[in-house]
């Protein structure tokens, strides 16, 4: 072999790791979430990632990307390939609020993405702990109690800028209680001090806090579902106490960069679609307070923008200053 021939092959069979790695990656469909494992978005997807096995030539694996509130993630699915190998599953903040509540997006949430499918619903819930005296029962008793003690009136939420925070704003205003808005880094951190008692009320997604109101370590006294939630009929909605202007529903959902085949589009949908009525996905559902959301990628497109649009008057009514 002559010499420039075999450092030829050298650097071929050099490339050789990178360029299997490369392939190996292309080779499976990767679902990535935006926040931390171990929450509502990892609850839902790993047990439905199961039931996509076999449905695409390549592996379907969820993973995380966590950081910003799910902008890392989402940046880097809007700058993968319009191949539908890279998905975004986000939940509704990230796509639809965030727009709203940060200056300096690196992407327009609109036409950078496509909307592949919806995953399912979820509500918050306005939560009391043993921080709020027990004789506080129902929601005007806690408005009024509020009024009465302004400098103890906090109320918790997940992170600044999130739906639970934008929530409290606009709860203090419409109600006149001198609720003071405490973020947190996090659902978690936010839920242990709920249960300790050092924040008497907090706004929380269902799943973190059912299990402590079914055992009674927490009361629910209001959604903000337009309707009453199944996983908690006896709970009034915003809506029934007067302050419809709260009444949303929260989602998660599938997204992929801008510009996917409609084929592409389709298959994923119809896919997704099928797993989430599979009795798996329902136990999953029910246990942590959820509904499927089984839209067509059109009509899934047309929710998010009807969001983004409520998430702008949300905002503007609270008086919130975007953030860089």
């Amino acid at each position: 072999m002559q010499r420039r021939d075999f450092l030829r092959a050298g650097a071929a069979l050099g490339g050789m790791p990178f360029a299997l790695a490369a392939q190996a990656q292309a080779a499976n469909m990767m679902v990535w979430s935006g926040f931390p494992a171990g929450g509502l978005g990892d609850q839902v997807t790993r047990p439905l990632v199961e039931q996509l096995r076999g449905k695409f030539p390549q592996n379907v694996v969820h993973d995380n990307k966590p950081g910003a509130g799910g902008r890392i993630a989402a940046d880097f699915v809007r700058r993968s390939a319009p191949d539908g190998n890279n998905i975004l599953q986000s939940p509704a903040s990230t796509i639809v609020l965030h727009p709203h509540v940060f200056r300096k997006l690196p992407y327009d949430t609109l036409a950078d993405f496509t909307p592949l499918t919806g995953l399912c619903t979820f509500t918050t819930v306005l939560t009391a702990g043993p921080g709020l005296p027990a004789e506080v029962r129902g929601f005007a008793d806690f408005v009024a109690w509020a009024k009465a003690n302004p400098a103890a009136a906090n109320i918790g939420n997940p992170s600044t800028g999130s739906a639970m925070h934008l929530a409290s704003l606009l709860l203090a205003s419409k109600t006149g209680a001198p609720l003071n808005a405490i973020p947190y880094k996090g659902g978690a951190p936010l839920l242990t001090d709920l249960l300790g008692g050092q924040v008497p009320v907090s706004i929380n997604v269902v799943s973190e806090v059912l299990p402590h109101i079914r055992s009674g370590k927490l009361r629910a006294l209001a959604v903000t579902a337009p309707t009453r939630w199944k996983a908690l009929p006896e709970v009034p909605t915003m809506t029934e106490l007067g302050h419809k202007e709260l009444a949303s529903l929260e989602w998660l959902g599938w997204f992929g960069p801008a510009g996917m085949p409609a084929a592409r589009v389709a298959a994923i949908n119809a896919a997704v679609g099928e797993a989430l009525g599979s009795a798996a996905m329902t136990e999953v559902f029910t246990r942590n307070g959820l509904e499927p959301l089984r839209l067509s990628a059109a009509d899934f497109g047309t929710l998010v923008k009807r969001d983004h649009a409520y998430w702008a008057q949300v905002v503007k009514a609270t008086g919130f200053k975007p953030e860089d």
